[in-house]
């Protein structure tokens, strides 16, 4: 029965990180960590961040794979944002080594929190005007529309040194904050921020599961179970976000991030 619900819970966090750009682990946390608090699972903070990052490797591949037969993700920036992201996440997985269950539950709590209030603001943000220096690049999606976006390369870099940290630090993926980032300081076209969100997330995830091996923070029979669903999901996720608005998603995913940070919160103050 819990190998079904790993399997499961890779499947839908698969699904909604490769459909949002998510990256999946913000589902995957939280519920490795719930089915721990009910003993189903030996799972602490360490081997549950550990466990989704290697998770979200085969999510981002096959996410990617799937955006790059659409044409969809752009190379040049998601190795630029790499480039700070992947020390980030080092340091990310160094910092986690400092949380016991009670404290980590309760920051994932709220950080949670504050990623489901970015969802919620996240269709009424507008791209901020540019000043035209830096890099400008364009893009011309599959109904003939072009955009053009661009950014400043110390902007980019401070971003993803952070959105590599958090995902070290909690196993998330940073997409969550990687995203509208992208929309609204680059002018991304959305569905281009979300294709390279996940091509970057890959990339943060190969360097941050790397650094939790060696620390053998890692279940291998966990991620076993979960890497079917999370493959599937990737590519669920990608044909989900060519074919259909999001909206209905995205509100749900909302409602049930609330559920499980309220529930993280309570667990980890009645615990200490």
């Amino acid at each position: 029965m819990v190998w079904i619900i790993l399997v499961i819970v890779g499947l839908l966090g698969g699904t909604l990180g490769s459909l949002m750009g998510l990256g999946g682990g913000i589902v995957v946390v939280p519920a490795l960590l719930m089915l721990g608090g009910l003993s189903f699972l030996e799972i602490t903070p360490q081997v549950a961040v550990g466990t989704s990052l290697l998770i979200m490797i085969f999510t981002g591949i096959s996410a990617t794979l799937a955006y790059m037969k659409q044409g969809k993700v752009d190379y040049k920036s998601g190795l630029l944002f790499f480039g700070a992201s992947g020390p980030g996440a080092i340091i990310g997985t160094w910092l986690n080594r400092g949380f016991d269950t009670d404290s980590f539950q309760i920051y994932l709590g709220l950080f949670i929190l504050f990623v489901s209030f970015i969802l919620f603001i996240r269709k009424y943000l507008k791209p901020l005007p540019r000043s035209g220096k830096g890099i400008q690049r364009t893009y011309k999606d599959e109904e003939g529309m072009e955009y053009t976006y661009g950014y400043r390369i110390v902007p980019v870099l401070a971003i993803a040194f952070v959105v590599g940290m958090l995902s070290g630090l909690f196993g998330i993926g940073g997409g969550s904050l990687l995203v509208p980032a992208m929309i609204v300081l680059f002018a991304f076209p959305p569905h281009l921020a979300v294709a390279t969100s996940m091509f970057i997330i890959l990339l943060s995830a190969l360097v941050g599961s790397v650094s939790h091996m060696i620390q053998g923070n890692v279940n291998g029979m966990y991620a076993l179970a979960l890497i079917p669903g999370a493959w599937v999901g990737g590519t669920l996720g990608a044909a989900i976000n060519r074919r259909l608005s999001s909206e209905k998603l995205v509100f749900f995913l909302r409602l049930m991030l609330i559920v499980m940070a309220f529930r993280l919160i309570y667990e980890g103050m009645t615990s200490v």
